[in-house]
């Protein structure tokens, strides 16, 4: 949100400047006057280390109390105004970046964390809190630069510290103090740093994931499409088959019979399944729209009796036998098994026309099958063409862990598919006995 523009202006008023983007320092300082708490928020939103403002608040509180301790503790030294300006040098970045709009650079917060130490440092006292100040900023400094340059100023830090230390050594005799405690905060500068580079290695690990899941999604929204392209295809496919029977059924019956009524009855089947046919095309089209629309149920095994009607009342010569309980057999399941016979039954009547066909259902204990074969027609094959048929069945046998099998089978053409009931069953993935699985389905790939 822009703080600026939040704040209500005078009538008449010059549009104000956004604050991060203003050229001037009045225009940052009345600001920040205006709203502090908004505007400080903006601010660190805006900064390029992408670490959410609450981490980055979190360690200037750390700083704020740090300093803050280490100037109570030169009470001693007052009224001089050292540790003063130790305190607005450790904090020079945030005047420096919300008024001058000037970055906080590694080298600036190395910079102001080394010299309000070494500040610090001049007015000693016991206990100091003062080499705490290094420890939060190389934390810092390790948060937002690599490892390499990090550990450099963790060096110097310690270094730091180590010559104070050894300066009040050679003073001791005079009036000098000596740093207590030069262990101790040597490894709370190395826990700093630790803390930092495990700040940047989440940061690097949450790229990798925002990346990953934009992988993901697109994957996901492509097997969508995929999934939708195959529901219509199968739809369009047994539709126009089933209809254009019907069609010719018509025709028949004027050409040769006369029969008026016998055309009017298979017209009528073709005028309904097409439209069954578009409420299924809408339905599946709705899919992709992302308002609400009416919930429709899908196709299932109990089903597939109807649809085989639909393709004995259209003129194909089509048995079915079913045993089993249908019941036990999943939603997902049977809309497979549908689709899969829906598109062999489309197939034998666009690749077989006059063949005989016969449809198995059988459900046991352990898996639910489907075959679907019929007879091939005397004469030359017909163009296969380059449809999606056979591979749109395997995707979805595939998908719930099934296996498919289509090609050539004693005297005519078999499908045949496979679907274990147990949902700890692995995946099947070799082809079912007796049938040809790769030239014979390649042959049929236009179905």
């Amino acid at each position: 949100m822009d703080v600026i523009h939040a704040i209500p202006s005078p009538v008449g008023a010059r549009p104000a400047i956004p604050f991060r983007e203003s050229g001037r320092v009045r225009d940052r300082f009345a600001a920040f006057l205006r709203n502090p708490i908004a505007v400080v928020r903006r601010s660190l939103e805006e900064l390029p280390f992408d670490y959410p403002p609450s981490v980055m608040i979190s360690a200037d509180a750390a700083l704020v109390v740090v300093a803050v301790g280490a100037t109570i503790q030169r009470h001693d030294y007052f009224p001089t105004v050292l540790p003063l300006l130790a305190v607005l040098l450790v904090f020079a970045s945030v005047p420096l970046f919300c008024f001058f709009g000037v970055t906080p650079s590694p080298i600036l917060l190395a910079a102001s964390g080394l010299g309000a130490t070494a500040i610090f440092l001049t007015q000693p006292v016991s206990a100091d809190f003062a080499p705490f100040v290094l420890v939060v900023m190389v934390g810092e400094v390790a948060a937002i630069v690599s490892k390499r340059w990090s550990a450099v100023f963790a060096v110097l830090a310690v270094l730091e510290l180590i010559a104070f230390d050894m300066a009040g050594h050679l003073q001791w005799s005079v009036s000098g103090q000596r740093l207590q405690g030069i262990q101790m905060y040597t490894v709370g500068i190395a826990l700093g740093w630790l803390v930092g580079v495990m700040l940047q290695y989440q940061r690097k690990f949450l790229y990798q994931e925002r990346e990953s899941q934009a992988i993901r999604e697109a994957q996901a929204a492509g097997e969508e499409r995929r999934r939708i392209a195959r529901e219509v295809h199968d739809v369009i496919a047994h539709s126009l088959s089933i209809t254009l029977l019907h069609l010719t059924a018509a025709r028949h019956a004027l050409q040769t019979d006369r029969d008026v009524d016998d055309a009017v009855e298979a017209l009528v089947d073709a005028e309904r399944l097409g439209r069954q046919a578009m409420a299924d095309i809408r339905r599946i089209i709705g899919l992709l729209d992302t308002g609400p629309s009416k919930t429709v149920p899908e196709p299932g095994i109990g089903d597939i009796e109807d649809l085989v009607g639909d393709f004995v009342r259209a003129g194909l010569d089509v048995r079915a036998t079913f045993a089993g309980d249908l019941d036990t057999v999943s939603a997902g399941v049977g809309l497979a098994l549908y689709r899969i016979g829906q598109e062999s039954l489309a197939n034998v009547v666009k690749h077989a026309p006059g063949a005989t066909a016969t449809v198995r259902l059988t459900v046991d204990e352990a898996a639910v099958r489907l075959d679907v074969d019929n007879t091939l027609p005397a004469g030359p094959a017909r163009d296969p063409g380059g449809g999606m048929g056979l591979s749109g069945m395997r995707q979805r046998a595939e998908l719930l862990g099934g296996r498919i099998a289509a090609g050539p089978y004693d005297d005519g053409w078999s499908v045949r598919a496979e679907f274990p009931l147990a949902a700890s069953r692995a995946r099947l993935s070799c082809p079912l006995p007796g049938l040809v699985h790769g030239a014979a389905t390649t042959a049929r790939e236009g179905m």
